[in-house]
């Protein structure tokens, strides 16, 4: 008989620390099929910065780096310069890249250094008690946003659509949007990752996926409702699909060795 689902080896059998609805796992689950199906498990490497991601290293059996809060670009860059012939994943929340670490992320797409970054788009800032983040919608209410962000008023600008800044750098090769919300668009984004993934092992260039997912606890709302204000709210402003792709046509999937 056929096996057609299994745990990922690349996943190790363990109780989530994240919270009931949160869409961190199901990410994971993406991510470690993916590097199964490459064969890269022993050349893998994460790095998993300060925010929800620094539980990362738990659930992913293979090598992982902590690195200071946004400085996860940077920490990837040193990793793939030294081992190229490894598949270095930047993992990062949306308050750790598109706030403290934003210059970090620029400045490596501009490079164009071979890591894939996974951006885990909340519109929140998830551990540290639900500060607004730069993605953080226009009325959506946070800690710091009690009445809800106001771009004019209360001067806190307007959410920040990283894939389409990005795409403006030459040093970007691939940069693509998914969501974890339904099991569409969670089979959409796994294939998403297999091209950045598969682009990286072949050298071409910077390649990003960001990813939109649900925040029940800090949304203050249970699953099913972070599911439909995700669609509803956060889908509308962040378009799904790939925001750009100029990757060989002509280059063949990596293998591994």
């Amino acid at each position: 008989m056929e096996i057609a689902y299994k745990h990922p080896k690349s996943l190790k059998s363990i109780q989530t620390k994240y919270c009931p609805g949160c869409g961190h796992g199901v990410i994971h689950r993406i991510i470690a099929e993916v590097v199964d199906e490459m064969g890269l498990q022993t050349r893998a490497i994460i790095t998993n910065p300060v925010g929800c991601s620094i539980y990362a290293d738990m659930y992913f059996d293979f090598d992982s780096v902590q690195p200071a809060h946004g400085r996860t670009p940077a920490a990837s860059t040193g990793i793939k310069r030294m081992l190229p012939d490894h598949l270095v994943i930047c993992y990062q929340g949306d308050g750790d890249l598109a706030a403290i670490g934003t210059a970090e992320i620029i400045h490596a797409a501009n490079r164009a250094e071979k890591f894939t970054t996974i951006f885990v788009n909340n519109a929140i800032y998830g551990m540290t008690g639900g500060q607004m983040a730069p993605t953080t919608l226009v009325g959506q209410h946070a800690t710091t946003a009690p009445e809800g962000r106001d771009p004019i008023n209360a001067g806190m600008g307007y959410p920040i659509r990283v894939c389409e800044l990005l795409a403006s750098l030459e040093g970007t090769k691939y940069l693509a949007r998914g969501a974890v919300n339904n099991m569409v668009n969670i089979r959409r984004t796994k294939k998403y990752i297999r091209k950045a993934f598969e682009a990286q092992m072949r050298g071409e260039g910077f390649t990003m996926i960001e990813i939109l997912s649900q925040c029940p606890t800090n949304w203050q709302m249970n699953p099913v409702e972070s599911v439909e204000w995700l669609e509803k709210n956060m889908i509308p402003y962040y378009p799904l699909g790939e925001i750009k792709d100029t990757l060989s046509t002509a280059a063949a999937p990596a293998q591994a060795h």
